[in-house]
């Protein structure tokens, strides 16, 4: 037995968990850049420097999965809503997605966090450390522009 709002309801489930999912890696990718930030900021505090604000920014970067899996959601539920029958690829794009824009938001966190403590112990590299950043997380915008392509308009 075919239920229509079912199936559409499964699809729009895929919207929220690749949005949840993102999520739950930018909490993780923020954290870990931000326990490196503070340690950062507490040796130049016991050294008598100042403590640079620019480490805020490896902080902040994960943050960006959260909008990009925003974008996301709103073409899953769509789509969902559209193409009620197309909910395997709505339920499974989001879970998919939302997982790799996760891995990136952690990794992004992980750089961010090596460069927290690079240019706290240094001051010098913040070019290059947010290079590093910016390459990590043309992984998220690879994976929200390639999922937009293939779900139902």
């Amino acid at each position: 037995m075919e239920n229509p709002e079912v199936f559409a309801s499964l699809g729009t489930l895929g919207a929220t968990l690749a949005l949840c999912i993102a999520a739950i890696g930018s909490a993780i990718g923020s954290g870990t850049a931000g326990l490196a930030a503070v340690g950062a900021w507490k040796r130049a505090y016991l050294q008598d420097r100042p403590a640079s604000f620019l480490l805020v920014t490896f902080v902040g970067a994960p943050l960006s999965q959260i909008i990009y899996a925003m974008i996301l959601m709103g073409r899953i539920a769509s789509g969902a809503a559209a193409s009620p029958e197309a909910w395997p690829l709505c339920l499974g794009t989001g879970i998919a997605a939302g997982c790799a824009m996760a891995a990136s938001a952690i990794f992004q966190g992980k750089a961010g966090a090596a460069g927290a403590d690079s240019l706290g112990e240094t001051g010098q590299g913040f070019s290059q450390y947010l290079t590093t950043i910016g390459m990590v997380e043309t992984v998220a915008l690879f994976v929200l522009g390639f999922s937009m392509g293939v779900l139902p308009s």
